[in-house]
Protein backbone atom coordinates (compact mmCIF):
# COMPACT_ATOMS: atom_id res chain seq x y z
CA UNK A 1 0.00 0.00 0.00
CA UNK A 2 1.94 2.88 -1.25
CA UNK A 3 -0.19 6.39 -0.97
CA UNK A 4 1.73 8.05 0.70
CA UNK A 5 4.26 10.89 -0.81
CA UNK A 6 7.36 12.08 1.11
CA UNK A 7 7.93 16.09 1.06
CA UNK A 8 11.35 17.15 2.43
CA UNK A 9 11.90 20.80 2.20
CA UNK A 10 15.66 22.06 2.58
CA UNK A 11 17.75 24.57 2.65
CA UNK A 12 21.73 22.74 2.34
CA UNK A 13 22.85 20.20 4.60
CA UNK A 14 23.06 17.82 2.38
CA UNK A 15 24.53 15.13 4.84
CA UNK A 16 21.33 15.49 6.46
CA UNK A 17 18.78 14.81 3.48
CA UNK A 18 21.48 11.60 2.55
CA UNK A 19 20.29 9.89 5.96
CA UNK A 20 17.00 10.97 6.17
CA UNK A 21 16.75 9.47 2.03
CA UNK A 22 17.75 5.84 3.76
CA UNK A 23 15.65 6.26 6.78
CA UNK A 24 12.49 6.38 3.88
CA UNK A 25 13.68 4.43 1.91
CA UNK A 26 14.36 1.37 4.68
CA UNK A 27 10.38 2.02 5.76
CA UNK A 28 8.64 -0.82 6.79
CA UNK A 29 5.77 0.63 4.35
CA UNK A 30 7.01 1.91 0.92
CA UNK A 31 6.64 5.20 -0.52
CA UNK A 32 5.28 6.20 -3.73
CA UNK A 33 7.11 8.80 -4.17
CA UNK A 34 10.13 11.04 -1.95
CA UNK A 35 9.88 14.98 -3.52
CA UNK A 36 12.73 16.91 -1.88
CA UNK A 37 12.39 20.94 -2.12
CA UNK A 38 15.51 22.96 -2.43
CA UNK A 39 14.61 25.90 -1.32
CA UNK A 40 18.00 28.07 -2.17
CA UNK A 41 20.39 25.52 -1.23
CA UNK A 42 24.24 26.76 -1.58
CA UNK A 43 25.83 23.12 -1.69
CA UNK A 44 24.51 20.68 -4.12
CA UNK A 45 22.29 19.32 -2.87
CA UNK A 46 19.82 19.36 -5.58
CA UNK A 47 22.26 17.71 -8.03
CA UNK A 48 23.22 14.54 -5.20
CA UNK A 49 19.11 14.33 -4.79
CA UNK A 50 18.80 13.73 -8.12
CA UNK A 51 21.27 11.46 -8.59
CA UNK A 52 19.67 9.65 -5.69
CA UNK A 53 16.31 8.77 -7.76
CA UNK A 54 14.27 11.03 -5.93
CA UNK A 55 12.03 14.17 -7.45
CA UNK A 56 13.43 17.52 -6.73
CA UNK A 57 11.51 21.05 -7.23
CA UNK A 58 13.68 23.68 -6.95
CA UNK A 59 12.49 26.47 -5.28
CA UNK A 60 15.45 29.03 -6.91
CA UNK A 61 15.62 31.02 -3.66
CA UNK A 62 15.34 30.56 0.09
CA UNK A 63 11.48 31.50 0.20
CA UNK A 64 11.43 30.31 3.48
CA UNK A 65 10.01 26.81 4.69
CA UNK A 66 6.54 27.45 4.39
CA UNK A 67 6.47 28.20 0.68
CA UNK A 68 8.68 25.30 0.30
CA UNK A 69 6.55 23.08 2.00
CA UNK A 70 3.33 24.40 -0.05
CA UNK A 71 4.88 24.17 -2.87
CA UNK A 72 5.93 20.09 -2.38
CA UNK A 73 2.42 19.48 -2.11
CA UNK A 74 1.08 20.63 -4.96
CA UNK A 75 3.14 18.31 -6.53
CA UNK A 76 1.56 15.46 -4.35
CA UNK A 77 -0.82 12.67 -6.12
CA UNK A 78 -1.45 10.54 -3.06
CA UNK A 79 -3.96 10.41 -0.59
CA UNK A 80 -1.35 10.73 2.12
CA UNK A 81 1.44 13.28 2.47
CA UNK A 82 4.38 13.12 4.75
CA UNK A 83 6.43 16.42 5.74
CA UNK A 84 9.34 15.81 7.32
CA UNK A 85 12.43 18.12 8.22
CA UNK A 86 16.09 16.84 6.61
CA UNK A 87 17.37 17.14 10.47
CA UNK A 88 15.10 14.19 11.54
CA UNK A 89 15.86 10.36 11.93
CA UNK A 90 12.82 7.43 11.76
CA UNK A 91 13.52 3.51 12.53
CA UNK A 92 11.78 1.06 10.28
CA UNK A 93 8.71 1.16 11.44
CA UNK A 94 7.56 4.68 11.98
CA UNK A 95 5.17 5.58 9.03
CA UNK A 96 3.83 1.92 9.36
CA UNK A 97 2.80 2.89 12.78
CA UNK A 98 0.92 6.44 11.93
CA UNK A 99 -0.49 4.98 8.55
CA UNK A 100 -2.44 2.45 10.80
CA UNK A 101 -3.30 5.23 12.68
CA UNK A 102 -4.75 7.19 9.61
CA UNK A 103 -6.93 4.17 8.87
CA UNK A 104 -9.41 5.43 11.36
CA UNK A 105 -9.91 8.38 9.41
CA UNK A 106 -8.33 10.83 11.51
CA UNK A 107 -6.41 13.91 9.47
CA UNK A 108 -3.22 14.06 10.91
CA UNK A 109 -0.62 11.59 13.08
CA UNK A 110 2.59 12.37 14.51
CA UNK A 111 4.85 10.88 17.05
CA UNK A 112 7.58 11.66 20.16
CA UNK A 113 10.75 13.01 19.16
CA UNK A 114 13.39 12.60 21.24
CA UNK A 115 16.78 15.22 21.06
CA UNK A 116 19.57 14.06 18.89
CA UNK A 117 21.89 15.88 20.70
CA UNK A 118 20.72 15.16 24.64
CA UNK A 119 20.74 11.54 25.16
CA UNK A 120 17.83 10.84 26.52
CA UNK A 121 15.94 13.72 26.73
CA UNK A 122 12.39 14.57 24.62
CA UNK A 123 12.65 16.67 22.03
CA UNK A 124 8.54 17.21 21.61
CA UNK A 125 5.35 15.73 21.60
CA UNK A 126 2.70 17.83 19.86
CA UNK A 127 2.71 21.74 19.96
CA UNK A 128 0.39 23.62 22.73
CA UNK A 129 -0.41 27.43 22.89
CA UNK A 130 -1.12 29.68 25.60
CA UNK A 131 -3.53 32.66 26.30
CA UNK A 132 -0.58 35.05 25.78
CA UNK A 133 -0.32 33.46 21.93
CA UNK A 134 3.04 31.82 22.71
CA UNK A 135 3.25 28.25 22.13
CA UNK A 136 5.99 25.33 23.72
CA UNK A 137 6.38 21.77 22.14
CA UNK A 138 5.21 19.53 24.66
CA UNK A 139 7.22 17.72 27.23
CA UNK A 140 10.30 19.65 25.74
CA UNK A 141 13.48 19.04 27.54
CA UNK A 142 12.28 16.36 29.69
CA UNK A 143 13.98 12.95 30.61
CA UNK A 144 11.91 10.04 29.16
CA UNK A 145 12.66 8.40 31.89
CA UNK A 146 9.14 7.47 32.27
CA UNK A 147 7.77 7.03 28.87
CA UNK A 148 3.65 6.46 28.06
CA UNK A 149 2.73 4.38 25.14
CA UNK A 150 -1.00 6.13 25.39
CA UNK A 151 -2.38 7.15 22.68
CA UNK A 152 -4.12 10.83 22.44
CA UNK A 153 -6.38 13.33 20.50
CA UNK A 154 -3.51 15.92 19.02
CA UNK A 155 -4.73 19.54 17.90
CA UNK A 156 -1.80 20.59 16.44
CA UNK A 157 0.00 18.77 13.43
CA UNK A 158 3.70 18.68 13.65
CA UNK A 159 5.23 19.65 10.18
CA UNK A 160 8.60 18.88 11.63
CA UNK A 161 7.73 15.05 11.04
CA UNK A 162 3.75 14.14 10.13
CA UNK A 163 1.55 12.15 7.96
CA UNK A 164 -1.19 14.01 6.28
CA UNK A 165 -4.41 13.42 4.54
CA UNK A 166 -3.87 15.69 1.35
CA UNK A 167 -7.12 16.31 1.25
CA UNK A 168 -6.84 18.18 4.80
CA UNK A 169 -4.89 21.47 2.56
CA UNK A 170 -7.71 21.45 0.21
CA UNK A 171 -10.39 21.61 3.35
CA UNK A 172 -7.84 24.16 5.50
CA UNK A 173 -5.69 25.56 2.87
CA UNK A 174 -1.94 25.80 2.78
CA UNK A 175 0.72 27.30 5.05
CA UNK A 176 0.28 30.75 5.67
CA UNK A 177 3.38 32.08 3.18
CA UNK A 178 4.37 34.89 4.96
CA UNK A 179 4.83 33.11 8.22
CA UNK A 180 8.07 31.95 6.66
CA UNK A 181 9.85 29.12 8.77
CA UNK A 182 8.66 29.65 12.33
CA UNK A 183 4.91 29.00 13.86
CA UNK A 184 3.30 28.55 10.35
CA UNK A 185 2.63 24.91 12.03
CA UNK A 186 1.29 26.48 14.84
CA UNK A 187 -1.54 28.73 12.69
CA UNK A 188 -2.24 25.63 10.53
CA UNK A 189 -3.34 24.08 13.32
CA UNK A 190 -5.22 26.56 14.77
CA UNK A 191 -7.45 26.58 11.09
CA UNK A 192 -7.64 22.81 12.11
CA UNK A 193 -9.56 23.41 15.27
CA UNK A 194 -11.61 26.24 14.15
CA UNK A 195 -12.39 23.94 11.56
CA UNK A 196 -13.19 21.02 13.96
CA UNK A 197 -10.20 18.84 12.10
CA UNK A 198 -7.59 16.68 14.44
CA UNK A 199 -5.40 14.15 14.27
CA UNK A 200 -3.30 11.76 17.24
CA UNK A 201 -0.26 11.48 18.52
CA UNK A 202 1.10 8.24 18.28
CA UNK A 203 4.15 7.88 21.19
CA UNK A 204 5.39 4.47 20.12
CA UNK A 205 6.57 6.45 16.65
CA UNK A 206 9.56 8.05 17.85
CA UNK A 207 11.92 9.91 15.92
CA UNK A 208 15.45 11.67 16.67
CA UNK A 209 15.06 15.55 15.84
CA UNK A 210 18.81 17.03 16.01
CA UNK A 211 16.87 20.43 15.96
CA UNK A 212 17.98 24.12 14.54
CA UNK A 213 20.42 22.08 12.55
CA UNK A 214 20.51 24.36 9.75
CA UNK A 215 20.78 28.15 11.85
CA UNK A 216 20.68 27.22 15.29
CA UNK A 217 17.87 28.32 18.26
CA UNK A 218 18.69 31.91 18.84
CA UNK A 219 20.10 32.89 15.41
CA UNK A 220 18.80 36.45 15.09
CA UNK A 221 16.67 35.57 11.73
CA UNK A 222 14.98 33.19 13.98
CA UNK A 223 13.71 35.32 16.83
CA UNK A 224 13.13 37.73 14.39
CA UNK A 225 10.58 35.49 12.64
CA UNK A 226 9.49 33.81 16.00
CA UNK A 227 8.91 37.36 17.32
CA UNK A 228 6.71 38.52 14.47
CA UNK A 229 4.83 34.98 14.11
CA UNK A 230 3.44 34.73 17.51
CA UNK A 231 1.63 38.66 17.05
CA UNK A 232 0.47 37.29 14.17
CA UNK A 233 -0.88 34.20 15.19
CA UNK A 234 -2.35 36.38 17.58
CA UNK A 235 -3.67 38.83 15.21
CA UNK A 236 -5.41 35.85 12.86
CA UNK A 237 -6.98 33.64 15.23
CA UNK A 238 -7.47 35.27 18.78
CA UNK A 239 -10.82 37.30 19.90
CA UNK A 240 -9.10 40.32 20.94
CA UNK A 241 -5.46 41.60 22.80
CA UNK A 242 -5.53 41.00 26.65
CA UNK A 243 -2.70 41.28 29.67
CA UNK A 244 -1.77 37.68 28.95
CA UNK A 245 -0.45 38.52 25.22
CA UNK A 246 0.93 41.56 26.35
CA UNK A 247 2.87 39.74 28.94
CA UNK A 248 3.78 37.10 26.70
CA UNK A 249 5.46 38.92 24.31
CA UNK A 250 6.91 40.96 26.35
CA UNK A 251 8.97 38.03 28.26
CA UNK A 252 9.85 36.89 25.05
CA UNK A 253 11.72 39.58 23.86
CA UNK A 254 13.42 39.78 27.23
CA UNK A 255 14.28 35.26 26.88
CA UNK A 256 15.93 36.86 22.98
CA UNK A 257 18.06 39.21 24.98
CA UNK A 258 19.44 37.09 27.34
CA UNK A 259 19.78 34.67 24.26
CA UNK A 260 22.03 37.50 22.48
CA UNK A 261 19.41 38.22 19.91
CA UNK A 262 17.01 40.60 21.41
CA UNK A 263 17.72 42.89 19.17
CA UNK A 264 16.12 41.01 15.98
CA UNK A 265 13.24 40.31 18.24
CA UNK A 266 12.49 44.05 19.11
CA UNK A 267 12.38 43.89 15.04
CA UNK A 268 10.19 41.45 15.08
CA UNK A 269 7.49 42.69 17.14
CA UNK A 270 7.65 45.81 15.28
CA UNK A 271 7.51 44.31 11.88
CA UNK A 272 4.12 42.21 13.86
CA UNK A 273 2.83 45.39 14.66
CA UNK A 274 3.12 46.67 11.29
CA UNK A 275 1.18 43.90 10.09
CA UNK A 276 -1.08 43.47 12.57
CA UNK A 277 -4.37 44.52 10.76
CA UNK A 278 -3.25 43.43 7.68
CA UNK A 279 -3.62 39.73 9.18
CA UNK A 280 -6.38 39.93 11.48
CA UNK A 281 -9.72 38.29 10.48
CA UNK A 282 -13.09 39.00 11.69
CA UNK A 283 -14.05 35.35 12.09
CA UNK A 284 -13.49 32.84 13.02
CA UNK A 285 -11.67 32.67 15.62
CA UNK A 286 -10.21 30.25 18.81
CA UNK A 287 -12.44 29.87 21.20
CA UNK A 288 -11.27 31.19 24.62
CA UNK A 289 -11.78 28.28 26.45
CA UNK A 290 -9.59 25.99 24.20
CA UNK A 291 -6.70 28.52 25.18
CA UNK A 292 -7.25 28.02 28.41
CA UNK A 293 -7.15 24.16 27.99
CA UNK A 294 -4.26 24.59 26.46
CA UNK A 295 -2.47 26.71 28.89
CA UNK A 296 -3.70 24.30 31.60
CA UNK A 297 -2.06 21.32 29.97
CA UNK A 298 1.35 24.10 29.23
CA UNK A 299 1.45 24.52 33.12
CA UNK A 300 0.58 20.23 33.87
CA UNK A 301 3.79 19.60 31.87
CA UNK A 302 5.69 22.14 33.11
CA UNK A 303 5.43 20.72 36.79
CA UNK A 304 5.39 22.99 40.11
CA UNK A 305 7.04 25.15 39.90
CA UNK A 306 7.40 25.54 35.75
CA UNK A 307 10.46 24.02 34.42
CA UNK A 308 11.29 26.66 32.38
CA UNK A 309 11.82 30.06 33.25
CA UNK A 310 9.56 31.88 30.88
CA UNK A 311 6.45 30.10 31.89
CA UNK A 312 7.37 30.45 35.62
CA UNK A 313 7.18 34.04 35.29
CA UNK A 314 4.41 33.66 32.36
CA UNK A 315 2.17 32.37 35.01
CA UNK A 316 3.11 34.43 37.88
CA UNK A 317 2.15 37.27 35.93
CA UNK A 318 -0.88 36.14 34.64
Amino acid sequence: MNQVTAVIPVHGRWELTAQLLDDLVAQSVPLKEIIVVDNGSLDQTAALATGAGVRVIVMGENAGFARAVNRGIQAVETEFVLIVNNDVRLPVDWLEKLLSMMQLGIWFAAGKLMSGTRVGEIDGTFDLISRGGCAWRGRHGEADDKPSNVTEQMDFPSFTAGLFRRALFDRVGPLEAEFGSYLEDVEFGLRCVEAGLWGMYVPTAVGIHLGSATRGAWHPETARQLARNQLWIVARHFPRMTWAVLISQVLFVGLAFFHCAGWAALRGKLEGLAGFRRMRRKAPHIRPDFLLRQEREIAKLQGTPPRDMFWRLYFKLT
